[in-house]
């Protein structure tokens, strides 16, 4: 599954000591990027932790200040193009000073005192309006690179280009400008997570070297590896399983949990959450589940090979996401989060599958136990408990019960996030200024002798503050979803992706291989423009005018690429490990041909659109 993030940004327009006040040497191994407002008073704190920092490093660093005057502040703007009056940079740096440290909040006085300062009193008419036009011009080019950088609060810092996102005391700042060890991994693995292609990238990698090992001398050894038995004893009592089911039934019950989360967010505050606009990928979703399975039935005959049916119905969203993310503008937004919303819709239908369609032999009295486990988890809902500890220790259980019942185990994780609690939006402002006061009553304090740190109180409702920003749902796909697509799927490819091709895999598994192929790349895109045309038609959904027939066809093609749950699937459908390999070389063939399919159509699309609107 992908997750959002708003990533690590990147600065939009390069330093440039002719456009830009500058503050140390061009030759500087560091460049330091702040977007501030003059009325801001965090820019007002953080303006002494980059002037501790400047001291520091001397002639290492070198300091840019950009202007982003508080929205709808006229204060702020007008102190903003004060600045920007001075003549010279000496004067603005001079300016600068006094308009963040004169006072403790920026008054009409300080505005004055540098209106003096830079003797603007004694231009002319003619020279005071060209110079504040000039200035105005320049206040409206940095908001419009704060903009394009993605800046949405001050002080925003940007150390050589790239956006720093942590603490801004004066320790913090230093390890990150300095670019110690701790802060160079953390931004490199911030960045990569940013960056949409990720978890495909990953994916594709695991999956790689799966092939590559399952065929080398390593093969035998590596498969030996995966059905070592592991688990938990207790005198007599048992629970083992080899490790390849730990993986299939116990780890990726934390992707099941993750899309169960997702599923949740989207019909209550996503795409999915409003009838109209939920209808239409519900429509292309439902018809990229039943083609296939249709195509499937149709071109393989009753037999043990009939059970496969479900391997061609699912959509990987990561590797068809991260696909879409590649070709950046080409791709309308709005396709983009069609494709997701309809894969949304897809897991839900891979989720039935699973449950009804691929499970053992059913025992009651671990079902009924399950229906107690998951009657408690609604009672904690329902009573408004928001700890997280409950839940997962009862989810835990759930997953015992759920696996011993017969039904497949990763459902307890669908089971579990449908019982996460969610909570109407925050108070920001009253949380903000509970937040103020305590840090400003342990500031004042920190000087005292016999005392370190800020006290176990203050800590105490500071965590109650942080709880309180999101609901546990939220959190709780904030936590779980990097680790479900960073831990969790590559682990599983790596577990199920090996295969050994050799011919004797494809000796009489011609028909297997072709239906689970023609169910991918046809049965996929054909379903799904299918059944969205079908209810455009109807009146049913309407389908938005940023994109087009020809790019809906791209991103069912796009659907076409099974992977994950279509692996998971054929693990349950075919027992025969020549079956399974068979099954799973068509879903890796049928999965990059629709890569290959979806990708070309969509570039031509948008470079027909392009040419067309020019």
């Amino acid at each position: 599954m992908s997750h959002s993030d708003d990533g690590v940004g990147r600065l939009d327009r390069p330093v440039d000591p002719t456009r830009d006040h500058v503050l140390g040497s061009g030759r500087a191994p560091v460049t330091l990027v702040e977007y501030g407002s003059y009325a801001c008073p965090d820019c007002r704190v953080a303006n002494d932790r980059v002037t501790q920092v400047r001291t520091d490093l001397g002639d290492r660093l070198r300091y840019i200040f950009r202007h982003k005057p508080l929205p709808n502040n006229d204060l702020a703007r007008r102190a903003a193009e004060l600045a920007e009056s001075a003549p010279n940079d000496e004067q603005f740096w001079r300016a600068h000073s006094l308009l963040m440290t004169r006072s403790e909040r920026l008054t009409e006085e300080d505005l004055e005192v540098v209106a003096r300062e830079l003797a603007l009193a004694a231009l002319d008419d003619a020279a005071a309006t060209a110079i504040a036009e000039q200035a105005k011009i320049r206040v409206d080019a940095d908001e419009a690179s704060a903009r394009a950088s993605g800046v949405r609060f001050t002080p925003t810092f940007y150390i050589n280009g790239a956006r720093y996102d942590g603490p801004w005391d004066d320790s913090s700042l230093a390890d990150a400008i300095l670019g110690t060890l701790g802060h160079r991994v953390r931004s490199a693995a911030l960045q990569f997570a940013s960056w949409a292609p990720s978890t495909g990238l990953l994916l594709l990698l695991a999956t790689v070297l799966a092939v590559v090992l399952g065929n080398s001398a390593w093969g035998p050894a590596v498969e030996r590896f995966w059905q070592t038995v592991v688990g938990v004893s207790a005198g007599t009592a048992a629970f083992t399983m080899p490790l390849l089911s730990w993986i299939n039934d116990g780890l990726l019950t934390v992707f099941f949990f993750v899309v169960g989360l997702e599923i949740k967010r989207e019909f209550t505050i996503g795409s999915l959450a409003n009838r109209r606009s939920a209808a239409l990928p519900m429509a292309a979703a439902v018809g990229g589940m039943v083609a296939p399975a249709l195509l499937y039935a149709l071109l393989i005959p009753a037999g043990v090979w009939s059970r496969g049916w479900g391997v061609p119905m699912a959509t990987d969203t990561a590797f068809a996401v991260a696909l879409i993310a590649m070709m950046g503008r080409r791709v309308p937004v709005e396709l983009r989060v069609f494709l997701t919303a309809a894969a949304i819709v897809d897991d839900i239908g891979a989720i039935i599958v699973v449950a009804f369609a691929y499970t053992t032999e059913q025992h009651w009295s671990f079902l009924i136990a399950a229906a107690g486990i998951l009657g408690l988890l609604i009672v904690l809902n329902r009573s408004g408990v928001y700890r997280a500890a409950p839940y997962l220790i009862l989810g835990v259980v759930l997953w015992v019960m759920v696996h011993e019942s017969g039904l497949h185990a990763t459902l307890a994780g669908v089971l579990l996030a449908a019982c996460i609690p969610t909570r109407p939006p925050p108070n920001y402002r009253a949380l903000a200024v509970q937040a103020d006061s305590i840090l400003r009553a342990e500031a004042s304090r920190g000087g005292e002798q016999l005392r370190y740190g800020p006290s176990a109180q203050a800590l105490r409702a500071l965590d109650s503050i942080h709880d309180r920003i999101e609901s546990p749902a939220d959190r709780m796909l904030r936590t779980a979803a990097p680790r479900s697509s960073y831990l969790v799927l590559p682990i599983f490819a790596l577990a199920n992706a090996g295969v050994a091709i050799t011919p004797e895999v494809f000796d009489g598994r011609g028909p297997l291989m072709l239906a689970v192929t023609a169910g991918l790349l046809l049965g996929k895109p054909l379903g799904f423009v299918a059944a969205s045309a079908l209810a455009v038609r109807l009146g049913i959904a309407r389908k938005p005018d940023q994109y087009s027939w020809r790019q809906m066809v791209g991103a069912g093609a796009l659907a076409g690429i099974g992977f994950t749950m279509s692996l998971f699937i054929a693990g349950q459908a075919f027992p025969d490990p020549g079956d399974f390999a068979a099954g799973k070389i068509a879903v890796f063939g049928a999965s990059a041909l629709s890569a290959v399919l979806g990708v070309t159509i969509l570039w031509n699309a948008s470079s027909s659109s392009a040419t067309s609107a020019g």
